[in-house]
């Protein structure tokens, strides 16, 4: 099965993609262009057999957070929920994306700890007690 046949199973499996992180989507894009290295082709197979299992896909962890994901929108999600949303640019915008979503995790865990409710609304009250 060629590399083409497998990325169409990938985004078939995923709501045309829409279901594939981010980088995971890209990953695929770069499978069907035939510009992936040996360490490419060997994270397009695990990305495969994770979308084929008979449990579906599991996204990855956003910035490898417990808990967090991220669309291809921006929105960026707390155990399912979307609590934030923003996209960084420049030279150091990996930095600024972790520190941010590091932050947004504490005051999620706050958020919880607290009995409340984990909204955007709850969560910039919390800011303050994780700053």
């Amino acid at each position: 099965m060629t590399a083409t046949d497998q990325a169409i199973e990938i985004i078939r499996a995923t709501n045309d993609g829409n279901g594939l992180a981010p980088r995971d989507l890209y990953l695929v894009q770069c499978a069907v262009n035939n510009d992936l290295n040996e360490a490419g082709l060997a994270a397009f197979a695990e990305l495969r057999a994770n979308v084929m299992k008979p449990e579906g896909y599991t996204r990855p962890w956003f910035m490898g957070i417990e808990h967090l994901t991220k669309d291809h929108n921006g929105y960026v999600y707390w155990k399912g929920h979307s609590v934030e949303h923003y996209s960084f640019h420049g030279p150091d915008a990996y930095e600024k994306e972790r520190a941010a979503a590091e932050d947004l995790a504490r005051a999620c865990r706050v958020c919880e700890a607290e009995g409340k409710e984990v909204k955007f609304s709850n969560l910039v009250f919390s800011w303050e007690m994780v700053a």
